[in-house]
């Protein structure tokens, strides 16, 4: 029987803990999305206890207290302590049992404290206050974790209207580790949401454009997109539900976006219109600008309707959606290429039963002016786990080039979240060591090492061109 989670975790066979520990450990880690705080890296935040650090915005573990019973004030609450919050999390951890928590929660302890107990309410005090006294010395700081997982870079997501004001703070701080922001201009996409002409204000203030038509709001983005680069920006993040390219005139969406400032409700024809609309005129900016651009689709947000309107968005309660969306993916990538504007650029699904819908839609816009200019992220949010991670590895290694992929991403507010890459690495190591040892690959040392430490590192670094 294996011992759970020793040195060979996730390891089956010899190759693969070969793979593991002399090739994909030892690369560096460039975390290209994220939701990491930018004030906190500026200010190289001490965290008050491992509540803060651990279950502080963490939806996935508040989602798993709720199924276990915990009371919303443990979750999210004012009026509880730290250590009350805690308790509650360790009550629940053994009921995560193949959870991907599970294993997340342990591989945290383990590599950011050494710490090797399974955390229970048994070991819960003992293991809070081992945490807490490691989190006062400076090495436990924001930075120092980075410094800890090998991390070399790391991109955030920023809102257009966002100042930039800590990533400038961070570079001229002198931190060795590159934090850049990347464009999210999902508030400006989002024309059905109540404050959507609040938000247009709001970047026509830092924008100083008046904005009060698309084209004016376009040149605002523009302006900033402008600002973004300068201050090293290179890629764009989309939360989209799904692909679209409903036919539209520039005259008609000129009238929605009027409608829209006004207040008047649309209809939903209108709203897939502009989305149409303003996707592909910031897919342009992107190409115009040498960025890669980045869509995340698939999830159902905000279904509890009565804990948004006391939680607000990103508190737990979203879910994998269902779209129909392959046809208008192609329609909309493909007429980005017809006018020479197709970027780099990466699509994430939440719903792996598009994996395949995906990796093929790869090989349909690929131009041969660089390895992998169009890419099948990585498992996204509930497919960051042992069996969507392996799924998408699989999907894209059976239709396109498992060779070729940039690697993993956090996607994580959390400071801790780094082992999601070594967690990755173990079953990229692990899928290859298995093939080897069935002769399904040839055991061509050379060559495997070659193609580990480019999926751990190597593509992502040359993919995204952060260093020019």
């Amino acid at each position: 029987m294996k011992q759970f989670m020793d040195e060979n975790f996730l390891l089956d066979t010899p190759t693969a803990q070969d793979l593991y520990h002399n090739h994909a450990a030892k690369m560096p880690i460039i975390d290209y999305h994220c939701h990491l705080i930018p004030e906190m890296v500026a200010n190289d935040h001490q965290f008050r206890s491992i509540t803060e650090l651990w279950l502080g915005g963490d939806h996935y573990k508040w989602r798993a207290m709720r199924t276990n019973g915990v009371a919303e004030k443990y979750c999210t609450g004012s009026d509880t302590s730290d250590w009350e919050k805690f308790e509650k999390w360790a009550e629940t951890v053994p009921y995560t049992y193949r959870n991907p928590l599970y294993h997340w929660t342990h591989l945290e302890l383990k590599t950011a404290f050494g710490i090797d107990k399974l955390l229970s309410p048994k070991t819960a005090r003992e293991i809070y206050d081992e945490c807490n006294e490691k989190l006062k010395l400076p090495e436990y700081r924001a930075r120092g974790l980075m410094r800890r997982y090998n991390v070399e870079c790391v991109c955030t997501t920023d809102d257009p209207i966002d100042d930039l004001r800590w990533h400038k703070s961070t570079r001229e701080s002198g931190f060795e580790i590159k934090m850049i922001p990347a464009w999210r201009p999902d508030k400006a996409m989002n024309i059905e949401k109540p404050d959507f002409a609040d938000y247009m204000k709001k970047l026509g203030e830092v924008s100083g454009v008046e904005v009060d038509s698309y084209e004016s709001m376009m040149d605002a983005l523009k302006k900033r997109h402008e600002f973004f680069a300068a201050n090293g920006c290179k890629l764009s993040d989309h939360g989209v539900e799904e692909f679209y390219d409903d036919p539209y005139t520039d005259s008609q969406i000129e009238t929605l976006f009027s409608k829209a400032l006004r207040g008047m409700r649309l209809s939903l024809e209108e709203i897939r219109q502009y989305k149409h609309a303003f996707l592909r005129d910031c897919a342009i900016m992107d190409a115009e600008a040498g960025w890669t651009q980045q869509f995340h689709y698939g999830a159902l947000r905000d279904n509890n309707t009565l804990m948004y309107n006391q939680l607000g968005a990103d508190t737990g309660f979203d879910s994998i959606g269902e779209f129909n969306t392959a046809r208008a993916m192609s329609n909309f990538l493909n007429e980005l290429n017809m006018e020479n504007k197709l970027t780099r650029t990466i699509i994430y699904t939440l719903n792996p039963c598009a994996n395949e819908v995906i990796a093929t839609m790869l090989g349909n816009f690929q131009d041969g002016s660089e390895p992998g200019k169009i890419q099948f992220g990585s498992g996204w949010w509930f497919n960051d786990q042992l069996d969507g991670m392996t799924r998408q590895m699989n999907a894209l290694s059976v239709l396109g080039l498992l060779s070729r992929f940039v690697g993993m991403l956090t996607d994580s507010r959390s400071f801790l979240s780094y082992p999601r890459h070594e967690y990755f690495r173990r079953l990229l190591c692990n899928l290859l060591g298995n093939d080897v040892e069935n002769g399904l690959l040839p055991n061509d040392k050379e060559s495997l090492a070659r193609m580990v430490e480019d999926i751990s590192y190597n593509n992502a670094k040359r993919y995204f061109k952060f260093y020019e």
